[in-house]
C-alpha cells in the first residue's frame, strides 16, 4: 500500500472515530447542562471565525508555492516568515479589537467581549495551527493533523464539560484551552520530525521578482474564500441573541443533524483526481455521468438516514438525559434543517468543479452570498419572529439551498453537467412513504422498542421499494468492495 493510500485510510478512521465521539458525547452527556456546553460551542466558533482576519489567507499559499520554494531551498523561509507574519497580524488586529468599544460601546456587552481572556489567545493559537496544517500536508502526512484537527477539540469539549460538571467551570475552561496548547505544540513537534524546523526571517527571497506580491494576491483570494462557515455564523448568533443553553440545544441538534452527511466522509478528496482529468481532457459527458452518478449516492444514503433519524428522533429524547425534553420541542429543526442537508448532498461536489476549474474565484463570491445571506436571514428571524432555533433553522435552509442552486445553474451553463437526476424523485417518494407509514404503526410503551422497530421498518419499506423500482444498486454498495472504497483502500 502506498503512503498516500495508507493516510488516506488512517485519515478516514481518525474521521469516523471523531464523529462518533463528537456524536455520542452530543447526545448522551452534553445534554446534562444546555448553557455550559453552548459556552464551549460559542468560545471556539467564535475563535475559528476571527482566524481568517490573523491568518489572512497564507496558509494556503503555504501550499501553493511550497514546491517552488523547495526547489530553492527556502521552505524553512516561507515557514518562518508565515508564521512572523502571523503574530504581526494578530498583534494589529488584538489593537483593533480593543479599539472597537470606543467606537462601538454597545461592543462591551456582547459575550464575545466578556470571555476575551479565551478566545483572543485562542485565535492566536488556532492561527499558528493553521499554518503548521497546511505546511505539513505538503509532506503527503495528513493523518497527525486529523488528529489535531479532528480529535483534539472533541476532546477538549467532552474532558471541559466533565470537568465543570464534576469539579468546577474554572477548571474546564482551563483544560479546554490547555488542550489547545497542546495541539500547537504537538504540531511544532511533529513539523520538526518531518523536517528539523530552521527559523530563517531573511526576506531577500521574496523580494526578488516581486514573488511577496503573488504570493500575497493568492493569499487575498484564499482569505475571501473562508468566509463561508454559517455554523460558525449561527453559533455566534445564537450565543449572543438567544442565550448560552439554546446554543447548547443547537450544538446538540447539529451533531445529531451531522449523520445524514456521513456518506460525504472521504468522498470529495477521492473524487478530486478524476474532477482534475476530465476537466482537463474537456470530457464534459463523463464528468456529468459521473457527477450525477456520485450524487445519487450520496442522495440515497443521506435520505435513507434522514428517514431513520426522522422516525427515532422522538424515542431518542427519551434516552437522553432530563434536558433531552428541550430537544423534543425543536423537532421540527430536525426536519428542516435535515432537509437542507439533504439539498447539500443531492449536489454533490458542485463546488469542487469549481474550485478545480479556471473559474475558482467564483467559488468565493459564493460563499460571500451564503455568509450574508446567513447573517441577514438570521438576524431577521431572531430580531422579528418569535421562532428561535427553527428560524435559525429555516435561515440555514434558505442560504445553504440558494447557495447550492446558484452552483448548480453555474456548473450547468459553463460546463454543461448537473447532479439532478430523476432518480432522486424516485428516492424522495420511497423515502416519503417509509416515513408516514413508520410514523402511522403502533407506538409500544417501550421507547426501546420504538427506536429500534420504527426505524427498521424505514429500512425495509426502502429496501422494497428500490427492490421494483431499481432506482439504486444496493447490491453494488452492501459489500467489502464499497467499505473499502469508504476507507479509502484504494
Amino acid at each position: 500500500m502506498s503512503v498516500v493510500a495508507r493516510q488516506g485510510f488512517k485519515y478516514s478512521i481518525i474521521g469516523y472515530i471523531g464523529f462518533l465521539l463528537g456524536t455520542v458525547s452530543a447526545i448522551f452527556i452534553f445534554p446534562n447542562n444546555f448553557e455550559f456546553y453552548g459556552k464551549l460551542r460559542y468560545i471556539l466558533p467564535s475563535a475559528e471565525l476571527l482566524v481568517p482576519f490573523v491568518v489572512m489567507g497564507i496558509s494556503y499559499s503555504n501550499v501553493k508555492f511550497f514546491h517552488t520554494v523547495e526547489k530553492d531551498g527556502k521552505e524553512q523561509n516561507m515557514l518562518s516568515l508565515s508564521l512572523l507574519a502571523v503574530f504581526v497580524n494578530f498583534l494589529i488586529f488584538l489593537i483593533l479589537f480593543f479599539i472597537l468599544p470606543y467606537l462601538f460601546p454597545q461592543f462591551r456587552n456582547t459575550e464575545a467581549w466578556k470571555i476575551k481572556e479565551i478566545i483572543l489567545p485562542l485565535v492566536l493559537i488556532l492561527s499558528f495551527c493553521a499554518i503548521f496544517n497546511k505546511y505539513t500536508s505538503n509532506y503527503k502526512r495528513i493523518v497527525v493533523s486529523n488528529i489535531f484537527d479532528n480529535l483534539f477539540p472533541k476532546i477538549a469539549n467532552l474532558g471541559a464539560f466533565l470537568l465543570f460538571f464534576f469539579i468546577s467551570s474554572r477548571t474546564g475552561f482551563l483544560f479546554f484551552f490547555g488542550v489547545f496548547v497542546m495541539m500547537l505544540l504537538g504540531y511544532v513537534y511533529y513539523t520538526n520530525k518531518l523536517k528539523k524546523i530552521q527559523l530563517d526571517f531573511n526576506t531577500d527571497y521574496f523580494k526578488k521578482d516581486n514573488f511577496w506580491k503573488e504570493f500575497f494576491n493568492y493569499s487575498f483570494f484564499g482569505f475571501l474564500g473562508t468566509f463561508g462557515n454559517y455554523l460558525a455564523i449561527n453559533s455566534i448568533m445564537i450565543g449572543e441573541f438567544m442565550g448560552m443553553e439554546e446554543n447548547g440545544i443547537y450544538a446538540v441538534l447539529y451533531a445529531l443533524i451531522s449523520l445524514i452527511s456521513i456518506p460525504q466522509l472521504g468522498l470529495f478528496n477521492v473524487s478530486a483526481p478524476i474532477i482534475s482529468k476530465t476537466l482537463a481532457d474537456g470530457d464534459m459527458a463523463e464528468l456529468d455521468r459521473f457527477h450525477k452518478k456520485t450524487s445519487l449516492t450520496l442522495y440515497f444514503l443521506g435520505a435513507v438516514l434522514f428517514s431513520c433519524i426522522m422516525v427515532g428522533f422522538p424515542y431518542l429524547t427519551e434516552f437522553m438525559p432530563e434536558n433531552g425534553t428541550l430537544l423534543r420541542e425543536y423537532e421540527p429543526v430536525v426536519w428542516i434543517w435535515g432537509s437542507a442537508v439533504l439539498v447539500d448532498l443531492a449536489t454533490g461536489f458542485n463546488g469542487n468543479i469549481i474550485s478545480l476549474s479556471k473559474y475558482y474565484r467564483f467559488n468565493i463570491l459564493v460563499m460571500l452570498i451564503l455568509a450574508g445571506l446567513t447573517v441577514g436571514l438570521n438576524y431577521y428571524f431572531i430580531k422579528n419572529t418569535d421562532l428561535k432555533l427553527i428560524g435559525i433553522a429555516l435561515s440555514t435552509a434558505i442560504s445553504l439551498t440558494t447557495y447550492n442552486v446558484i452552483k448548480i445553474l453555474f456548473n450547468y451553463f459553463m460546463f454543461k453537467v448537473s447532479p439532478l437526476s430523476i432518480e432522486m424523485i424516485f428516492v424522495s417518494i420511497i423515502c416519503t412513504l417509509a416515513i408516514t407509514v413508520a410514523i402511522v404503526l403502533p407506538t409500544f410503551n417501550s421507547n426501546l422498542i420504538n427506536l429500534i422497530y420504527k426505524p427498521a421498518v424505514v429500512l425495509i419499506l426502502i429496501y422494497i421499494g428500490n427492490y421494483f423500482t431499481k432506482i439504486f444498486p444496493v447490491e453494488d454498495y452492501l459489500n467489502v468492495k464499497f467499505i473499502k472504497s469508504i476507507l479509502k483502500f484504494k
